[in-house]
Protein backbone atom coordinates (compact mmCIF):
# COMPACT_ATOMS: atom_id res chain seq x y z
CA UNK A 1 0.00 0.00 0.00
CA UNK A 2 1.33 3.20 -0.96
CA UNK A 3 1.12 5.93 1.15
CA UNK A 4 0.27 9.55 -0.64
CA UNK A 5 2.64 12.84 0.23
CA UNK A 6 0.02 13.95 2.46
CA UNK A 7 -0.69 10.94 4.07
CA UNK A 8 3.01 10.03 4.85
CA UNK A 9 3.44 14.18 5.97
CA UNK A 10 0.52 13.97 8.60
CA UNK A 11 1.78 10.46 10.02
CA UNK A 12 5.24 11.70 10.45
CA UNK A 13 4.06 14.77 12.24
CA UNK A 14 2.18 11.86 14.68
CA UNK A 15 5.30 10.26 14.95
CA UNK A 16 7.44 13.08 15.94
CA UNK A 17 5.06 14.55 18.36
CA UNK A 18 3.52 11.65 20.16
CA UNK A 19 5.47 9.10 19.30
CA UNK A 20 9.15 10.00 19.58
CA UNK A 21 8.19 11.25 23.57
CA UNK A 22 6.89 8.02 24.30
CA UNK A 23 9.94 5.99 23.38
CA UNK A 24 12.40 8.70 25.00
CA UNK A 25 10.62 8.08 28.09
CA UNK A 26 10.30 4.71 28.02
CA UNK A 27 14.12 4.36 26.78
CA UNK A 28 15.23 6.70 29.84
CA UNK A 29 12.86 4.55 31.96
CA UNK A 30 13.85 0.72 31.06
CA UNK A 31 17.91 1.85 30.81
CA UNK A 32 17.00 3.80 34.77
CA UNK A 33 16.73 0.37 35.94
CA UNK A 34 19.72 -0.54 35.67
CA UNK A 35 22.97 0.16 37.37
CA UNK A 36 24.65 3.59 35.75
CA UNK A 37 27.87 2.18 32.77
CA UNK A 38 30.80 3.56 32.37
CA UNK A 39 29.87 7.07 30.78
CA UNK A 40 31.32 5.59 27.24
CA UNK A 41 28.97 2.83 26.96
CA UNK A 42 26.31 5.36 28.73
CA UNK A 43 26.25 7.98 25.84
CA UNK A 44 26.95 5.12 23.76
CA UNK A 45 23.83 3.44 24.50
CA UNK A 46 21.75 6.52 24.37
CA UNK A 47 23.07 7.01 20.76
CA UNK A 48 22.30 3.67 19.92
CA UNK A 49 18.93 4.03 20.92
CA UNK A 50 18.20 7.35 19.10
CA UNK A 51 19.37 5.60 15.81
CA UNK A 52 17.32 2.87 16.31
CA UNK A 53 13.61 4.37 16.95
CA UNK A 54 14.19 5.74 13.16
CA UNK A 55 15.08 2.31 11.05
CA UNK A 56 11.13 0.98 11.08
CA UNK A 57 10.21 4.57 10.18
CA UNK A 58 12.61 5.39 6.77
CA UNK A 59 9.20 4.89 4.66
CA UNK A 60 7.31 7.43 5.77
CA UNK A 61 10.11 10.50 6.45
CA UNK A 62 11.82 9.70 3.11
CA UNK A 63 10.96 12.57 0.88
CA UNK A 64 8.59 14.43 3.42
CA UNK A 65 10.53 18.25 3.51
CA UNK A 66 10.93 17.99 -0.07
CA UNK A 67 7.89 19.49 -2.61
CA UNK A 68 4.62 17.49 -3.05
CA UNK A 69 5.28 15.15 -5.90
CA UNK A 70 1.83 14.83 -6.14
CA UNK A 71 0.94 18.19 -6.97
CA UNK A 72 0.48 19.15 -10.45
CA UNK A 73 2.56 21.72 -11.84
CA UNK A 74 0.19 24.14 -12.75
CA UNK A 75 -0.94 24.00 -9.00
CA UNK A 76 2.67 25.46 -7.38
Amino acid sequence: MKLTYRTRKRLALLILCVGLPFYIFAAVTILGLFDRPHIVLEVGTYALAGVLWALPFRAIFRGVGAENPDQRADER
